[in-house]
């Protein structure tokens, strides 16, 4: 799909940008990566280590619509993984996470449509179903606004979609990375914001994945769900330090005890398939299949029970220590 396509990724610096850029490269032979981002200084470390010759760098904010439409000139695909996404930052200057997560989610929208771009993914999270924190509310809208573009795209082909998933292990802002760090400075505890707190857990590969995957199944308006495990903070604390005593300091602002990607709200609108859910749009769409039991990969899959609702604490699948240790030495923690 990306051989001779010239693809944007916006917020390219981060965590998912770089393993993104690093795995198209290893794949395909894209005509270009356009990585468009607001730290000089990131742009500057990842050229050092990502200077094939198919790699551009733009200066941009996603707040900046003009500078979005120039940077995505003859762009193909676009993957939206910009975002502000820490939930206490988001809870004490909310202006700022609706200006970068609604405001910028819509420039990308118009962006992508005055330049005809084919397809448009946007990383969503799991803080986004039935939101209770300013961070997750706007990372809804931003969906709503991302599954509302296909109707707004009139004649233009470009089709929009956005990835749900859970707690990236390894990434930046990632609780073992943290935990790692209070172990080297001499911590004498770990502090748990709750014993019975859990999280969907994946590999940041396993994401960049299912993104590259969900180009080829996307027809758009899709918000595709991985099936992923689960994990207890307890276990993840025990893992990289087993002996070490944990004590209990509260749920921080924002944060829920269970996380949820698939609400029992949407159940009527949740489809099923082997190794993923797909939520479709709660509007219809006058321009194309509004069906989406089938993909454009032929994949099908069927609805879910009613009342049926993807929870990080009811999952079928929670990891083992073992299999997080798994997970540390894969995501490099």
């Amino acid at each position: 799909m990306f051989n001779n396509q010239s693809v944007l990724i916006t917020g390219g610096t981060g965590s998912f940008g770089k393993l993104y850029a690093k795995t198209i490269l290893e794949r395909y032979n894209p005509k270009r990566i356009v990585i468009f981002s607001r730290d000089e200084l990131k742009q500057f470390e990842m050229q050092q280590e990502f200077n094939h010759p198919c790699m551009r760098y733009f200066i941009g904010d996603v707040r900046d619509k003009d500078r979005l439409s120039q940077a995505m000139r003859g762009i193909d695909y676009v993957i939206h993984a910009a975002a502000m996404k820490q939930v206490p930052a988001s809870e004490y200057n909310p202006m700022e996470c609706i200006k970068t997560n609604i405001h910028g989610a819509e420039n990308v929208i118009h962006a992508a449509l005055d330049n005809n771009v084919e397809k448009v993914i946007a990383l969503s999270t799991d803080k986004a179903a039935n939101p209770i924190n300013l961070y997750g509310a706007t990372k809804l809208a931003s969906d709503k606004l991302f599954v509302a573009a296909n109707n707004m795209a009139g004649g233009h082909k470009t089709r929009f979609a956005a990835v749900r998933y859970g707690n990236v292990a390894g990434s930046r802002g990632s609780v073992v990375p943290f935990f790692k760090k209070m172990i080297e400075e001499g911590a004498d505890h770990l502090p748990i914001t709750h014993e019975d707190m859990t999280r969907f857990w994946i590999s940041l590969q396993d994401g960049v994945d299912f993104v590259l995957k969900n180009f080829d199944r996307m027809k758009g308006g899709e918000i595709f769900v991985p099936k992923i495990p689960s994990v207890r903070i307890v276990d993840l604390a025990k893992s990289v330090a087993p002996d070490l005593e944990q004590k209990i300091v509260g749920i921080r602002p924002g944060e829920k005890l269970h996380e949820i990607m698939c609400p029992a709200d949407d159940s009527h609108l949740t489809i099923e398939f082997d190794d993923h859910f797909v939520l479709s749009p709660t509007i219809t769409f006058r321009s194309s299949d509004n069906d989406f039991t089938e993909n454009k990969l032929g994949e099908t899959g069927k609805p879910v029970e009613q009342g049926f609702e993807y929870n990080s604490g009811s999952n079928n699948h929670f990891l083992t220590i073992s299999e997080i240790l798994d997970f540390h030495e894969k995501a490099d923690v």
